[in-house]
C-alpha cells in the first residue's frame, strides 16, 4: 500500500504527460483505489466511504450538466466580474489576422514535420528578371550620399525610373496594370534596395505596404479599384496613408481626427457627405503625394445614414489637391531624405463615396487597418532592416580582412571576431525569419503575432549588427562622406525601431499580450464565451473551453517536468532532419511546452493584472519570439540543402537564441509574484539546472572567419545584395580590395620568409621591389602587391570637406558637401 501511495504522483504525471481524457483519469483512479484498498485490507465501511466520495467527485466532473451547474457556472460568473471589458477596437485587433506557426509554439507541441513541409518561397522567372535587371539598375542609379547631402531627394530621373518600371505597383494585380508580385518578391526587392539607398527603398516600400493600394485591393468598390489602381500602378498617383496624429501615436485607435456626416454641396448639387478635420504627422510620401489615404473617427449626429451616432474609425481616399487639404513641409527623419511630413485639414467637405469601400464601410476602418497591417509589417521593415544588415556584414567583413594593424588583419583579432560573430549569426537568423514570414503571406496567412515578432526582432538585431559594424570600422564609420558605407545606416536605424508600432510597445504589450489570446487554443474561446449575452450558450462554450484548458495546462506541466528531467532526449523529431540539429528540435519542444505551461500559470494567477506586468509580458514574448526565430533558422538550414560550410552560422544563431530564451525564462521565474510559486516553477522547468551556456569562442571564431573570406557561404549570407564592381564606390572597392588582399597574402608570406632568412632589406614597397630583384617574387606578383596597396588605401580613406562644409556654396546655388579628392 505504501508503494501504491508513493506511485500516485508518478501515475498522475504519466497520465498528464500522455494527455489522458477525463474518462481515463476516472478509470485509472478507480483502479488505483481498488488495488490500494485490497493491499491495505480496508474494511467494507472504509471502502464504501472512499469509493462513494470518489464516485461523487468523478460524477461532478464527468456529468456535464452537473459540472456546469456546480463548477463552470460559478466560475463563469466570477470570470465575468474580473474580465476587463473588451472594447470594439481591442476585439477587432484580436480577431484580425490569422494564427500560423506561432500557434504551434504556444500550444507546447510543435509539429516539426508541418514546419518543414511549408514550401520554400521561390521567385518566378519574371520576378527573378525584375530583380536582376530593373532592381539592379535602380540600385545603380541611386546614390545615398547624393540624395541625402546634395539633392535632399531622389534625382528626377530616379523618380521617373521608379514610375516607369512599375515599382509603385508591385502588389497590384496585372488586370489593373500592376506587377502582381508575390510577398516574397516584394520582400526581395525591398531587401536589395536597402543595401544601397534608403530613399529608394522607402519610396518603393510604402506604396506597396499598408496604404491606399492594399486597402483598395481588399475593401475598395469596383469603381474605386477601376479608377485608382491603374493610376497607382503606372505611378500617375503617388499615395500616402495618414494615420498618426500628434496626440495619438502608439495608441492609434484613439485618434482625435474626426468627420461629421452632414449635407453639403458637391458638383453643384446638395448631397449627404462628411466634413472632416484632421492633423497628421510623420506621413511618409505625404509631401509629394497626390492621393491621401486618411483615417479618422466618423460621427453621424443627425443620423442621416442610420441609427448609430458614433460609427467608428473610417478610412477614405482624398485627392491631395482637394480644396481644404493642406500638405505641409517636410520632416527630416535623422537626415533620411525619403519624403515624410505633416498634413491637415479643417471642415473639409467630401462625398461619402470617398470612403474606401463606399458608405457601407463607414466605421470599418480599424478592422481594415488591423487586417492589412499584419501582411505589410511582415514584409517592409524586416526586408529593409535585413538589407542594411547584409550591407554591414559583407562590407565590414571585407574591411576586417583588408585593414591591418600590428601587421595583422584586424579580423584575426579575437576582439574583432566577437562582434563579427554576432553580425554573422544575427544576419543568418534575421534573413531566415524574413523569408519564412514572407512565405507565410504567400500561403494566404495574415499572421498578426508573427508580424510583430519579426518587426521587433529583425529591427533590433539590425541595430546590433550595425552597431557592431561601427565599432569595428572605428573612425572610418564616424566620418560621413561618399567613402563611408555604414554611417548613414547607423543614423537611420532608429526609424525602423520606431515606426509601425514602436519596439518598446511591440515587445511589452503586443507580442505576448496578443499572442497569449490569439495563439492559445482556449483563452480566446473562454473570453468570447464570457462576452456572449446568451447565457445558456455561454455556459456550454465556457465549460468546454475551461476543462479543455485545464487538461492542456496539466499536460504541459507534466511534459515540462519530464523533458526537464530527461533532458528532452526522448522527444520524437522528424526522421529526415539533419542529424546535427536533432537536439535543437528536442530542446525547442521542451521550451515550447514550458512556455505554454508558465503562460497558463501567469494568466491564472495574475489574471487581468498580467496586462500591467509589462516586464513579465515582454519576457514571455521574448521566449515565443526566440522559438519562432529558431524555427525559421532550422527551416533555412534544411531548405538550403544543409550546407555544411554554413553550419557554424546556424549553430551559433540557435545557441545564442536558446541561451537568451533560457534567460527570459529565468527573468519570468525570478520576478513571478509569490516566492513559493517561483520556486515551484523553477523546479518544474529547470529540475536539473539550465541546459544552455553562451556559444563557444571556437564556434564564434568559425563564424567570424566566414565573414572575412570570399566564399560561397559569404555569398549566401549576403545573397541579393547590390555589390558593384567599381573601385570608386565605397562597397565596390572593398570587394576588389578583399580579392587582392587574399591573393597577396601568400606573396607576402614568401617575402617575410626571405627577409627572415636575411636575403632582403627594406620596408613596404621597397621590400617588395627588393624581393622582385632577388627573384623571390615575380614582376606580376609585385604588381599585384602594388594594386592591393592602392585598393587598401582607398578602402581606409575618409572624406574631408571645405571649412564651411559647403554651406556657403549651397547658398550661392553651387553643390554643397562634395568630398575633396
Amino acid at each position: 500500500m505504501i508503494w501504491m501511495i508513493l506511485a500516485l504522483p508518478l501515475i498522475a504525471v504519466s497520465l498528464a504527460y500522455l494527455g489522458a481524457t477525463l474518462a481515463i483519469w476516472t478509470l485509472v483512479g478507480a483502479a488505483w483505489l481498488g488495488v490500494t484498498a485490497w493491499l491495505g485490507a480496508w474494511s467494507t465501511l472504509a471502502v464504501a466511504l472512499v469509493f462513494g466520495a470518489f464516485l461523487l467527485v468523478a460524477g461532478v466532473f464527468s456529468l456535464k450538466p452537473l459540472r456546469r451547474a456546480m463548477i463552470s457556472g460559478p466560475l463563469l460568473a466570477g470570470y465575468r466580474r474580473i474580465l476587463p471589458p473588451m472594447s470594439d477596437t481591442e476585439r477587432i485587433a484580436l480577431e484580425a489576422g490569422t494564427v500560423w506557426w506561432e500557434g504551434e509554439l504556444f500550444r507546447g507541441r510543435p509539429d516539426w514535420a508541418r514546419l518543414l513541409s511549408f514550401p520554400q518561397p521561390k521567385l518566378t522567372p519574371e520576378e527573378q528578371s525584375f530583380i536582376d535587371n530593373e532592381t539592379e539598375e535602380l540600385c545603380r542609379l541611386s546614390n545615398d550620399w547624393e540624395c541625402s547631402h546634395e539633392l535632399g531627394d531622389l534625382p528626377p530621373q530616379v523618380w521617373q525610373f521608379i514610375r516607369d518600371k512599375g515599382f509603385l505597383g508591385m502588389i497590384i494585380p496585372k488586370q489593373y496594370g500592376g506587377k502582381e508580385f508575390s510577398a516574397y518578391m516584394h520582400s526581395q526587392v525591398i531587401t536589395k534596395l536597402s543595401t544601397r539607398c534608403s530613399a529608394s527603398a522607402v519610396t518603393v516600400m510604402v506604396p506597396n505596404s499598408l496604404g491606399p493600394a492594399e486597402l483598395l485591393l481588399h475593401y475598395g468598390t469596383d469603381a474605386q479599384k477601376n479608377h485608382y489602381l491603374p493610376r497607382l500602378a503606372k505611378g500617375m498617383e503617388i499615395p500616402c496613408f495618414a494615420l498618426t496624429s500628434p496626440h495619438a501615436g502608439s495608441d492609434a485607435a484613439s485618434i482625435p481626427d474626426f468627420g461629421v456626416i452632414c449635407k453639403g454641396t458637391w458638383e453643384g448639387r446638395e448631397v449627404v457627405g462628411m466634413r472632416v478635420t484632421w492633423d497628421k504627422r510623420y506621413i511618409t510620401l505625404g509631401p509629394v503625394s497626390t492621393l491621401l489615404g486618411l483615417a479618422f473617427r466618423l460621427y453621424d449626429p443627425d443620423k442621416l445614414v442610420g441609427e448609430v451616432e458614433d460609427l467608428g474609425i473610417t478610412c477614405a481616399l482624398i485627392p491631395s489637391n482637394h480644396p481644404g487639404v493642406h500638405i505641409g513641409r517636410r520632416h527630416i527623419p535623422l537626415n533620411a531624405v525619403f519624403q515624410n511630413g505633416p498634413n491637415w485639414g479643417k471642415d473639409v467637405f467630401m462625398p461619402l463615396d470617398w470612403i474606401i469601400g463606399g458608405p457601407k464601410m463607414a466605421g470599418q476602418g480599424w478592422r481594415m487597418l488591423m487586417e492589412c497591417l499584419a501582411a505589410g509589417r511582415s514584409i517592409s521593415l524586416p526586408g529593409s532592416n535585413t538589407g542594411m544588415a547584409k550591407l554591414a556584414v559583407r562590407a565590414v567583413g571585407g574591411y576586417s580582412r583588408v585593414r591591418s594593424q600590428f601587421k595583422t588583419a584586424i579580423g584575426r583579432f579575437e576582439g574583432i571576431q566577437e562582434p563579427l560573430t554576432r553580425m554573422g549569426g544575427n544576419l543568418y537568423m534575421m534573413d531566415a525569419a524574413r523569408v519564412m514570414t514572407a512565405g507565410a503571406i504567400d500561403l494566404g496567412e495574415k499572421p498578426s503575432v508573427v508580424s510583430a515578432i519579426v518587426k521587433y526582432h529583425v529591427t533590433e538585431r539590425a541595430r546590433q549588427v550595425v552597431n557592431d559594424g561601427m565599432d569595428i570600422i572605428g573612425g572610418k564609420g564616424i566620418c560621413l562622406g561618399p567613402s563611408n558605407f555604414l554611417g548613414r545606416a547607423y543614423q537611420q536605424l532608429p526609424i525602423g525601431i520606431t515606426v509601425e508600432g514602436a519596439n518598446i510597445l511591440t515587445r511589452s504589450l503586443i507580442i505576448f499580450g496578443q499572442g497569449a489570446i490569439r495563439c492559445h487554443p482556449f483563452v480566446l474561446r473562454e473570453m468570447l464565451a464570457a462576452n456572449n449575452p446568451d447565457s445558456a450558450t455561454a455556459l456550454v462554450d465556457f465549460d468546454d473551453a475551461l476543462f479543455s484548458h485545464l487538461g492542456h495546462t496539466l499536460h504541459n506541466a507534466a511534459r515540462t517536468l519530464v523533458m526537464g528531467i530527461t533532458g528532452s532526449h526522448f522527444v520524437g523529431v522528424p526522421r529526415d532532419i539533419a542529424p546535427e540539429t536533432t537536439r535543437y528540435y528536442q530542446q525547442l519542444t521542451r521550451f515550447s511546452s514550458a512556455l505554454a505551461f508558465i503562460a497558463d500559470v501567469a494568466m491564472v494567477t495574475m489574471g487581468g493584472d498580467l496586462k500591467r506586468k509589462e516586464k513579465l509580458s515582454a519576457r514571455l514574448g521574448d521566449i515565443l519570439s526566440l522559438l519562432y526565430l529558431s524555427s525559421a533558422t532550422l527551416k533555412r538550414f534544411e531548405a538550403e540543402g544543409r550546407q555544411q560550410a554554413d553550419a557554424p552560422l546556424m549553430h551559433w544563431a540557435i545557441w545564442d537564441a536558446m541561451f537568451k530564451a533560457q534567460n527570459a525564462f529565468e527573468g519570468v521565474i525570478s520576478n513571478f509574484p509569490g516566492r513559493a510559486r517561483s520556486i515551484l516553477l523553477r523546479r518544474l522547468i529547470f529540475p536539473l539546472g539550465r541546459p544552455y551556456v553562451v556559444p563557444s569562442d571556437l564556434l564564434g571564431t568559425q563564424v567570424a572567419n566566414l565573414l572575412i573570406e570570399p566564399s560561397a557561404t559569404r555569398d549566401r549570407l549576403t545573397a541579393d545584395m547590390y555589390v558593384p564592381r567599381d573601385e570608386d564606390d565605397a562597397v565596390g572597392v572593398i570587394e576588389l580590395a578583399l580579392e587582392a588582399t587574399v591573393q597577396a597574402e601568400p606573396i607576402e608570406a614568401k617575402i617575410r620568409a626571405a627577409a627572415k632568412a636575411g636575403r632582403l632589406d627594406g620596408r613596404g614597397a621597397q621590400l617588395a621591389a627588393s624581393a622582385c630583384e632577388a627573384g623571390v617574387i615575380t614582376p606580376a606578383e609585385q604588381a599585384l602587391l602594388t594594386r592591393r596597396d592602392e585598393l587598401r588605401d582607398k578602402v581606409i580613406r575618409v572624406d574631408d570637406f571645405p571649412q564651411d562644409l559647403g554651406i556657403r556654396r549651397e547658398s550661392e546655388g553651387q553643390p554643397g558637401l562634395r568630398a575633396v579628392a
